[in-house]
């Protein structure tokens, strides 16, 4: 099979298409985060507000009380115990004054009493392996009712199938 030339220069287009591509896309990915980064930088987001923080409100009060939600100009503020949100309201003034200062365009403050909830705390490695499902020597071993292959008894209990089919069916 022979190409013309125009076959052969229309190849060679597609080749070069193809290979531009990952710098095409690259360059689209970079514009992106360059106009969020521009965005999230101009707009003063709450965003912005969690990283300028600790220099607006202070070390000793930044510990106990933090940014909440910022909506249409009004910043709220959540404290972790009513003598931190008494200190809140005392020093409102002067914390207006900082945030307007460091270009964050508020209008007004709320307090509120705010009791972030507490994440419970991240297994151990050894622990997590110990339960995992997969284990063959700790679940044992099972046939899997819809292939019938042997397949760890831990997945059989946990998804009433192997993960092989598990997985098929995702």
């Amino acid at each position: 099979m022979t190409l013309t030339s125009k076959q052969l220069n229309q190849k060679l287009d597609q080749l070069k298409e193809q290979r531009d591509q990952p710098i095409r896309v690259f360059s689209k990915l970079s514009n992106c985060l360059e106009d969020l980064q521009g965005n999230w930088e101009k707009d003063k987001s709450i965003a912005t507000l969690w990283q300028d923080w600790p220099q607006i409100i202070g070390s000793q009060l930044g510990e106990h009380c933090w940014p909440i939600s910022f909506q249409r100009g009004v910043l709220t503020i959540g404290a972790s115990h009513p003598q931190w949100r008494q200190a809140l309201l005392y020093s409102r003034p002067e914390i207006l004054h900082s945030l307007r200062a460091n270009g964050h365009q508020i209008k007004d403050i709320r307090v509120q009493q705010h009791h972030p909830k507490k994440s419970k705390p991240a297994e151990n490695e050894s622990i997590i392996w110990s339960k995992h499902p997969s284990r063959v020597d700790v679940h044992g071993v099972k046939d899997c009712p819809n292939c019938s292959r042997p397949s760890p008894a831990g997945e059989i209990i946990l998804w009433g199938e192997c993960g092989f089919c598990k997985r098929v069916r995702l």
